[in-house]
Parts: structure tokens; sequence; C-alpha cells
């Protein structure tokens, strides 16, 4: 599974449920929102984002909506870099106090292999969060596993999951390849159990990963191929 496909549903989702920011400085500007929302849902990219264009700056919060949405069609379109410019935009119109931008920049930054900058941005979405920011707190995770430190990564999906009030299943999959790794398979399991149950059929990675554990705790002979364990 891709980066891009793992986490768009969840920037998609978070594109349709700002519409509350929205401010009076320009009377039009949740119109012009709405408007773009509609033509996002039907995938009509182009159109939404010249909805969203005609936000004014003068507009406040609905400024920083609209350019952040914007953000996130160039992201569905693959202009990554435009997608970039269009998120930093919204982090200035909020005087950088925007953890839901912060969140979409460092996907879009890992997504061109910008690490650093990535993690940075990440950081930044929950700090201004309070600290709960669960989607940041999956993708340093994501991107400790990726830099074979375990230890780092189980904390970091440990956090995500206790931040969230939704099922979790891509952070309870992840935890268990850490655990994995470290030689625990009976809570790796566990964990891997609990993916498996809360996608519902829609999580592959988990359901191979709860089929391996299981072989492995039947026949604790063989050695444990800890990277034969799939992340998503």
């Amino acid at each position: 599974m891709t980066l891009r496909n793992a986490v768009l549903g969840i920037v998609a989702s978070l594109l349709l449920t700002g519409s509350a920011l929205a401010q009076v400085e320009q009377p039009a500007a949740r119109e012009f929102i709405r408007n773009g929302n509609s033509r996002y849902v039907r995938s009509e990219y182009e159109a939404a984002i010249e909805e969203y264009r005609r936000v004014l700056p003068l507009a406040g919060d609905s400024y920083a909506q609209a350019a952040y949405n914007i953000g996130v069609c160039y992201y569905e379109l693959w202009r990554t870099d435009e997608a970039i410019a269009m998120y930093r935009k919204a982090i200035a119109a909020r005087e950088g106090n925007y953890p839901m931008a912060w969140h979409s920049l460092g996907v879009a930054l890992e997504n061109l292999e910008r690490y650093g900058e990535s993690k940075d941005a990440y950081r930044k979405a929950i700090s201004l969060s309070g600290g709960e920011y669960a989607a940041a707190y999956f993708r340093l995770g994501v991107l400790a596993a990726n830099d074979q430190d375990a230890d780092t990564a189980a904390t970091l999906f440990r956090a995500a999951i206790a931040r969230t009030q939704t099922p979790f299943p891509n952070s309870h999959n992840n935890l268990g390849v850490m655990l994995a790794r470290k030689g625990r398979l009976k809570a790796a399991k566990l964990e891997f159990e609990i993916a498996v149950r809360q996608a519902k059929g829609t999580l592959p990675e988990a359901e191979h990963n709860l089929k391996l554990s299981q072989a492995l705790l039947r026949d604790s002979s063989k050695p444990g191929p800890s990277r034969q364990f799939a992340l998503n």
C-alpha cells in the first residue's frame, strides 16, 4: 500500500469537515467553500479549485480553509509541489496555528521523500493540537519503522491508538509488526487480531500478519522471519 493510498482518505475526510471555520468578512465565502466541496466529492478537482480561489485573503479563516482545500485538490491531482505551496499558504493565513494543514504538509513532503521536513511538520501538528494528533503520531511511527527503530515506532503507534476515538486497525497492525521484530510474537498476535477485527476485511496486511504469527507460534523451532511481516 503506497503512502498516498494509505493516508488520502484521512486527508480527504478532513477537507469536508472544516466548513464551520468560515468567517463573515467575505459574505459569499461560505457559499464558495460549499460549492468547492460539492465539486470535490464528485472528483471535479479543477472545478473545485476554481470555487475555492474565489475566497479572498480578507476572509480570515475562510481563506485559510480554502487554501488548504486547494492543496488537497492538488494532492488528489498528483501535483504535490503545488499542494505543498498551498498548505504553506493556509498555515501562514492562520499564523502557523493549523494542525490539519501541518499534517497534510507532512504527508506531501513524505511523498517527495523529504523525510526530515516531513517529520518536523508532523511534530508541529502534534504540538499545536496539544499532543493529540493521532494521524501524525502514526506517520512518525511509520518513518521510525522504516528507519529500523522498532522501539520508537512502537511507542508512536501506541500513542496514535491512545489518541483516537475510532478504531485504528492500521496502527494496531504496525504495532504488531514492531513487536514481532522484537521477538514478542504473542503480543504481536494480539495486535494483529485487533487489527483484523477492526478492519473487517479491508486490511490484507493484518490478515497476512496474523496467519504468519499463528504459524510461527505453532512451531517455535522456526526462526522468526520478522521482515516478512507487512507494514501498512
